[in-house]
C-alpha cells in the first residue's frame, strides 16, 4: 500500500488527526464553491491581478464589505 511508503507509522494522517500546514491564528475551516458568469469573472480577476490577492482573499474582502449592508437591530 502506498501509505506505508510515504507514512511509515501507518495510516493517512488525515484519519489519524495529525494537522497538515503551518498553524495559524486565523483558521479558515468553511469551504465555498461559487458559480458565477463571465462579467464576474473579468473583475474577479482583474481585482486579484490589482491587488495582488488570491481568488478566495478576494472574496473574503467582498464578503467583508456586506458588513456594512446588515440591518442592525
Amino acid at each position: 500500500m502506498i501509505w506505508s511508503v510515504l507514512f511509515p507509522s501507518g495510516g493517512d494522517p488525515l484519519e489519524t488527526g495529525k494537522k497538515r500546514g503551518p498553524k495559524t491564528d486565523n483558521p479558515k475551516p468553511y469551504r465555498m464553491a461559487v458559480k458565477y458568469d463571465e462579467e464576474c469573472k473579468q473583475i474577479l480577476e482583474a481585482y486579484c491581478e490589482q491587488e495582488n490577492v488570491n481568488k478566495m482573499e478576494a472574496a473574503r474582502r467582498g464578503i467583508k464589505k456586506l458588513k456594512g449592508d446588515l440591518n442592525q437591530k
